[in-house]
């Protein structure tokens, strides 16, 4: 059985620790600024999983976390991820995380020279998922002229204004919506603006609107470029 470490107690760090915790392969050590949420999380998820409070100002509260582990995943905001990718080389870790923010996994890629183990920063939704989702297109036709991927947060209820449904950081929202985001435009890798490209589309009767934002390509665009 392999140890897990999860940094991160919120939304995401919850459903993380729930599919690995319950899969019945791994054994999680769940770590948060919060004990008491760690705690807690580590009591729901069961046998398997134990909760400890930590500092990132203070490192060492991190040993028992990562010492020993086989990996650890970021579910942390994303401008802790360079320093967890600094502690998961120091313990000789794998590293993954969830992050959407171009800067940070820039950041987290240039330890690699300095680990033997994998850096694998965005795997989420968008980038994540996404980005399986449209290579896995790609490689099925002969020949392709462009390629959209809209992600968003659908609930099967709108009850707000924006129809959407928050489930994850809102500083790493707020991010998207603020920094320049890649596209391959003209067959050349570019930076395009946020909240460009509006268009809308009916989802379920619902009417939603789309647009640029940053961050949800991963390393796509290097790819294909």
């Amino acid at each position: 059985m392999h140890t897990v470490a999860v940094l991160g107690a919120g939304k995401i760090g919850r459903m993380v620790a729930h599919f690995l915790g319950r899969s019945g392969d791994y054994s999680l050590r769940i770590g948060d600024v919060n004990g008491a949420a760690a705690n807690q999380l580590a009591e729901r998820v069961g046998d398997s999983c134990v909760g400890y409070e930590v500092d990132f100002d203070r490192p060492a509260t991190l040993e028992p976390v990562l010492s020993g582990a086989d990996a650890v995943l970021s579910c942390c905001p994303f401008d802790c991820n360079p320093f967890i990718a600094e502690q998961a080389i120091k313990y000789d870790l794998h590293y993954l995380d969830l992050t959407e923010d171009i800067e940070t996994t820039r950041k987290v890629l240039a330890f690699e020279e300095k680990s033997n183990k994998a850096l694998i920063p965005q795997c989420g939704l968008a980038p994540g998922f996404i980005t399986i989702t449209a290579m896995h297109l790609i490689k099925r036709m002969e020949e392709v002229e462009s390629l959209k991927m809209r992600v968003g947060a659908l609930p099967r209820f709108p009850s707000n204004m924006l129809k959407y449904n928050l489930t994850w950081s809102t500083e790493g929202l707020i991010n998207e919506y603020a920094n320049s985001c890649e596209a391959i435009r003209d067959g050349k890798h570019v930076m395009v603006e946020p909240l460009q490209g509006f268009e809308e589309l009916v989802v379920d009767g619902v009417r939603y609107e789309a647009f640029n934002t940053s961050g949800g390509l991963g390393t796509l665009c290097e790819t294909w470029a």
